[in-house]
């Protein structure tokens, strides 16, 4: 993979355009299903101890295609204030109300809404595209007696949460003297200590944590900036402190793998990736040596609109004079993706498609299927082929059976080093030819 300079952008997922929002074409108005929604993250700012308050930013990505409307439940036992609701892509306000329970279950995406619950209703900024999103972030503030208290010298925090993806921001001048959930523990920009978590488990995350005063404040509470050094001890050239400390629950670059029948070495994949950083009008795939591509194709989520890509080799980059961020073989094949600029404040998230073939990851091994790749994601999946079954993954995986009985393994990795992914599959036979 290739670093982004300051109008490039090279990981392994991709890149959203700026913003022109354009309308998607025209969405069939079929009966839609049941609310749906994926990628969410909380951050709990907690306020002053004395207020019981903590703040939360919640960021969800609303998935039934044609939905006009999004519900955000408010969590019982809480009383919500100061409420505010934004369109990821464009920045903007979005339209709401709070609604009661029988009146959030009139809408046809809520018809099993809590009769006696609240409801935050959005007037989305566009209907959800066909396989599209609407990204949203809902800023609202809870006081809950409960939750977030005193307990002696020390604040507690004490939470469900069901939501897989978390962070929680002590107030200025304390510290982190307990947590139950394992936790990354980091400093914000002002030095208050952030503790973030992913949840990859079926259950929610009984959260509790205990904080004291005794952390500095101002000015000398403020990080060092990260560098660029490696670890001394790794084996091999590990990553950098900059990626070791970056907050890995909140990474939303995720990838699923697709694998096709082991004797074509080959497997398809998506990856979604969001760009914010103003400038940024590309980006770059770079595939990783021995393995091929073709195929690719790039659409802009928020909106459906498809985006042209363009396969190059390095030396092809090197004669377009675009800088890559790092060296690349002259061979070495590239996939681009250009988009217009993000504008400050927004955001777009891209859809990348592509067919890899890769011989040395994807074999067929006597009657073993092999699938040997290394993950540097937070998330990643792994759909088997059409009929073949499980039988080894060395790295812990989540496993359900899709519709069609192909098997999906989710790779969840809190850790900031890569996962080195082994499975291992069998064809299934029939029932009549395991009686015989």
């Amino acid at each position: 993979m290739i670093k982004t300079t300051a109008s490039v952008i090279v990981t392994l997922l991709f890149c959203a355009p700026a913003l022109h929002v354009q309308q998607p074409a025209a969405i069939p108005a079929p009966r839609l299903a049941q609310q749906t929604e994926s990628d969410e993250y909380t951050r709990y700012e907690l306020l002053a101890p004395e207020t019981a308050s903590f703040k939360i930013h919640y960021e969800v990505t609303a998935t039934t295609a044609g939905a006009k409307v999004y519900f955000n439940p408010i969590r019982k036992g809480s009383a919500a204030s100061d409420e505010a609701v934004y369109d990821a892509m464009t920045g903007e306000p979005l339209r709401f109300e709070v609604v009661n329970g029988a009146e959030a279950s009139k809408d046809p995406l809520m018809t099993t809404a809590d009769p006696a619950g609240s409801y935050i209703k959005i007037q989305l900024a566009r209907p959800v595209p066909l396989e599209g999103q609407s990204r949203i972030l809902i800023i609202k503030t809870y006081k809950d007696g409960n939750s977030y208290y005193r307990d002696g010298d020390a604040v507690v925090f004490k939470r469900g949460l069901g939501i897989k993806r978390n962070s929680v921001i002590l107030p200025k001048g304390y510290e982190l003297v307990g947590c139950n959930v394992p936790s990354q523990v980091l400093s914000e920009a002002d030095g208050r200590i952030a503790i973030s978590f992913m949840n990859a488990g079926p259950s929610e995350a009984s959260l509790i944590l205990r904080a004291k005063p005794g952390a500095q404040i101002g000015p000398s509470a403020a990080p060092h900036p990260l560098t660029k050094n490696r670890s001394w001890e790794a084996p091999f050239s590990g990553e950098t402190e900059q990626e070791r400390l970056s907050e890995r629950a909140h990474q939303d670059r995720d990838i699923v793998y697709f694998l096709q029948q082991p004797e074509t070495h080959a497997f398809s994949l998506y990856h979604d990736y969001t760009e914010s950083r103003p400038g940024i009008d590309k980006y770059l795939n770079v595939v990783r040596e021995g393995s091929t591509v073709s195929g690719p194709s790039a659409y802009i989520l928020d909106t459906g609109e498809k985006l042209p890509t363009r396969l190059m080799t390095g030396a092809d980059l090197v004669a377009a004079k675009i800088e890559s961020g790092e060296p690349v073989k002259p061979a070495t094949q590239i996939v681009l993706i250009s988009f217009p600029p993000v504008q400050n404040g927004q955001s777009i998230r891209l859809r990348i498609s592509e067919t890899y073939t890769a011989p040395a990851s994807y074999r067929l091994d006597r009657d073993d299927l092999v699938f040997d790749r290394s993950f540097g994601r937070s998330r990643n999946a792994v759909v088997l082929p059409l009929g073949w079954y499980l039988t080894a993954s060395a790295i812990p995986a989540t496993v359900i059976q899709l519709s069609d009985d192909r098997i999906r393994l989710d790779f969840w990795n809190a850790r900031p080093d890569s996962a080195d992914v082994l499975l291992k599959a069998r064809r299934r036979v029939s029932a009549a030819d395991q009686s015989r």
